[in-house]
């Protein structure tokens, strides 16, 4: 198939919609699709252009799959305007910014005539073009939802005008209803597209996803530990993302803040963002916690098997509206986890009986949920092997990117000997290519 993609944010980006962009468009491509990508400058987490790239030239862009891949991987980088701190209107006009330089680079692709187009939001800014370019070229409209983007600039308090929420929502159910699939994280979030009007019958659950065989439990301690200089008997709490505001970091802060005179716990905050700054100078009133910068894809592994517990702050605000990436990991890395958030809501019942949940920004009940794991070592182990155990089931990367290989195939018409014939476990690409090559194209060839 020929696969169109938009998104704000691609590889080498190393965290949340970026880094999952990239993972589907290589395990894409490693199955013979052809796949062009219109973006921006990698920018994220960091909110800064990252230096090899420059934030206000169009840039074309010819990626080599991993070994064994046949199909092809194309990127075209768009201008965006970056501000320091990503609030409010600052935050609208830098995604406006990306809206309005990618019309060209989108429409530029309506004769190499793509089966489908995604549009992952965030941006729904982005939607006119995605929408254009889709019907122009016959091909399907898809629309991929990382995060309810406007649901949360609201609930967030970005924006508090009532009048402009109703304008902003109507406007939101009015786009929803002109694509022909819509996907989404987590079955909460299927759910709230229902409530938007979004018929049942055009939308999915597409959830992220973790390679099992990359993130795994270590047999020795990770090298991170002896390299901080951390005890080998100390239990080390783990933060780990984006240092953003809906990842409710204060709660951390004062966590750590209490938990002062039990040194035997070392709390270790490790990644980037906009609240970064501020961040690291409120710990630093707090001697059990190291700061690390965000780390290499290649140290992932040894970064999350150094955490004894893992920790999944949440606004209140913001339960349901995001399903947090980094718990694949977490979970995959066979590790309890403490998380904020309500009883009910995805991430509660993901959780239940692999990690300890409480109540949002209930700083009391957090530290005591950590104690309870810092002291019972038997506890940690058990909910850790029941959180890896959840990873492989249900968050396998090759599971679940064969499952939305599947859906794309079915909506573009292929003909169900062709999607099963690329779903068999043991189709090798070139098959699969050539199943691809055979089945009646959409709109036929250029």
């Amino acid at each position: 198939m020929r696969i169109l993609i938009c998104s704000i944010n691609f590889k080498p980006e190393l965290t949340s919609t970026g880094k999952y962009a990239g993972e589907m468009v290589e395990w894409l491509a490693s199955r013979g699709h052809e796949i062009r990508v219109v973006t921006t400058p990698p920018h994220y987490p960091q909110w800064r252009i990252f230096s090899e790239y420059s934030p206000w030239r169009y840039k074309r862009e010819k990626h080599v799959p991993g070994a064994g891949s046949i199909g092809t991987i194309e990127v075209f980088r768009c201008p965006v305007w970056i501000p320091q701190v990503p609030r409010g209107w600052k935050r609208i006009v830098h995604l406006i910014s990306f809206s309005l330089s990618s019309w060209p680079a989108m429409l530029g692709h309506v004769f190499w005539r793509p089966d489908v187009v995604i549009l992952i939001a965030p941006t729904l800014f982005c939607s006119p073009q995605v929408l254009c370019t889709s019907r122009l070229s016959g091909a399907i409209a898809w629309l991929h939802i990382q995060d309810f983007e406007v649901d949360v600039a609201f609930q967030l308090r970005d924006f508090s005008s009532q009048q402009l929420r109703r304008w902003v929502h109507a406007i939101e159910r009015f786009v929803l209803r002109k694509f022909d699939r819509i996907s989404a994280v987590s079955e909460r979030m299927v759910e709230r597209l229902s409530a938007k009007g979004v018929d049942a019958a055009r939308s999915l659950l597409f959830p992220n996803w973790v390679d099992t065989s990359v993130i795994e439990p270590l047999s020795r301690p990770s090298a991170l530990r002896q390299e901080l200089g951390i005890a080998e008997q100390a239990i080390v709490a783990l933060y780990s993302g984006n240092m953003g505001k809906k990842q409710g970091l204060d709660l951390l802060i004062e966590a750590s803040r209490r938990l002062t005179f039990r040194p035997d716990i070392q709390f270790v905050f490790c990644g980037d963002g906009p609240y970064r700054e501020t961040f690291v100078r409120m710990a630093e009133e707090a001697g059990n916690v190291t700061i690390l910068p965000l780390q290499p894809a290649d140290r992932l592994n040894e970064l999350l098997n150094l955490a004894d517990i893992h920790l999944l702050p949440q606004l209140a605000d913001a339960a349901d509206l995001v399903m947090p990436s980094k718990l694949t990991g977490m979970m995959a890395s066979g590790r309890a986890v403490v998380a904020t958030a309500d009883a009910g809501t995805q991430v509660s019942n993901v959780l239940e009986g692999r990690g300890i949940v409480t109540p949002p920004e209930d700083v009391k009940a957090f530290v005591e949920a950590l104690i309870l794991l810092a002291e019972d070592p038997n506890l940690r182990h058990r909910m850790g092997e029941e959180a890896r155990k959840y990873a492989i089931a249900h968050m396998d990367r090759d599971q679940i990117l064969r499952q939305f290989e599947m859906s794309l195939m079915q909506s573009c018409g292929y003909s169900p000997s062709g999607s099963n014939a690329a779903f068999s476990t043991t189709q090798t690409n070139l098959s699969v290519a050539q199943e691809l090559a055979m089945a009646p194209r959409k709109g036929g060839d250029d």
